[in-house]
């Protein structure tokens, strides 16, 4: 990948997003209930439920749901694939891979590049620079990149609130073939320490406001401001702009910002009813994105990661995305799609009482 814009990233060959596809896992816990566990009190609550994962689910079984949706998308033999990445918080190993089991589920070779990507709520879209690096340097044809999580938060925690589950699959090939182009990115990050889990430690803790200022605003802001800057272009030249989206107010306030009016914000749909996915929060933002979008609109894509740091994209729908959209389940299929529980079976999938 070259950088002759001074600090953006474009491949040495035109590339884009040949398949995507997302996964939400059907089970629904609403906020009113958490709140009426902890604090008796409904007022308030930052979204309206979220999703979460199954006895039987985990990110392996999730991410292998959201590739299978991208392959069909791309109509692609799995075995062409050259590199299967998985971003992730909550890889159900500490020491074995989430991407080799994925790798073999959805039938790619055993001559493909496979690893798990850790950096917070980014891990995906690092993984997605990584397979846009690889296609563009002409090493592969086609990379999948994947941002999974499943629901974490201590009980009676902030988080418990808005930490859902689920995630999407992206596979990267030749602009040729791509239903989306990727025309240029970004990354910026910094040492702030906003958000972490120690080693053995079981649910990660946080520095409450301030993961907003300094780390989220600041880095999604010059993550942003830089891409657009150096490719000449204003918020009044997307169709669409996708941000992590911890909560629904952030997003706002960050578009807000930029100069993006409130219809360009993708959050209405996802946020409020599946929670912050975590590594596939922007990812999955951008599946909604495309499920709608028309030939010729130009996204603008930013995630962040605590720790902390920031990938923007620049993206351009083809006229490609009608071609295969309607083969795998939409994300508002996945949606839909629900079972509510309540906080005694939620404490029950997600190991929140130890038995001994």
């Amino acid at each position: 990948m070259n950088n002759d814009n001074n600090h953006l990233l474009k491949p040495d060959r035109a590339v884009g997003i040949i398949g995507y596809g997302a996964y939400v896992p059907r089970y629904r816990i609403p906020a009113a209930e958490v709140a009426r566990v902890w604090t008796g009190s409904t007022g308030g609550l930052p979204i309206k439920e979220k999703a979460v994962p199954g006895l039987d689910e985990d990110v392996i079984t999730m991410s292998i749901e959201a590739a299978r949706n991208a392959i069909a998308r791309a109509s692609i033999d799995p075995a062409e694939l050259r590199a299967v990445w998985v971003g992730s918080e909550s890889h159900p190993y500490a020491v074995k891979p989430t991407g080799t089991v994925v790798s073999e589920a959805i039938g790619a070779s055993g001559h493909v590049q496979s690893a798990d990507f850790q950096f917070a709520c980014k891990a995906g879209s690092e993984a997605l620079v990584a397979a846009v690096g690889l296609v563009g340097s002409g090493m592969a044809k086609y990379a999948m990149a994947i941002g999974m999580d499943t629901a974490q938060g201590r009980p009676g925690d902030a988080l418990e609130y808005t930490a859902g589950a689920g995630g999407a699959a992206y596979i990267v090939g030749p602009a040729e073939e791509a239903a989306v182009n990727i025309e240029a990115s970004y990354s910026f990050v910094s040492d702030t320490p906003d958000f972490w889990r120690r080693q053995y430690a079981h649910y990660p803790e946080h520095g409450q406001r301030f993961t907003g200022e300094p780390a989220y605003f600041k880095h999604i802001t010059t993550a942003a401001e830089t891409l657009m800057q150096e490719l000449g272009v204003t918020a009044n030249d997307f169709e669409y702009a996708v941000f992590h989206q911890p909560n629904t107010k952030f997003p706002q306030r960050v578009g807000k910002i930029l100069g993006f009016k409130p219809e360009q914000i993708q959050t209405g749909l996802l946020v409020p009813v599946i929670g912050n996915t975590y590594a596939g929060s922007c990812l999955i933002g951008l599946t909604a994105v495309l499920d709608v979008a028309k030939p010729g609109d130009r996204i603008l894509l930013v995630s962040f990661g605590s720790g902390a740091g920031s990938d923007a994209f620049m993206l351009r729908v083809t006229g490609r995305i009608t071609e295969h959209r309607d083969a795998a389940p939409k994300t508002a299929d996945y949606i839909n799609r629900r079972t509510q529980i309540d906080y005694a079976t939620y404490a029950r999938y997600r190991g929140k009482l130890m038995m001994e």
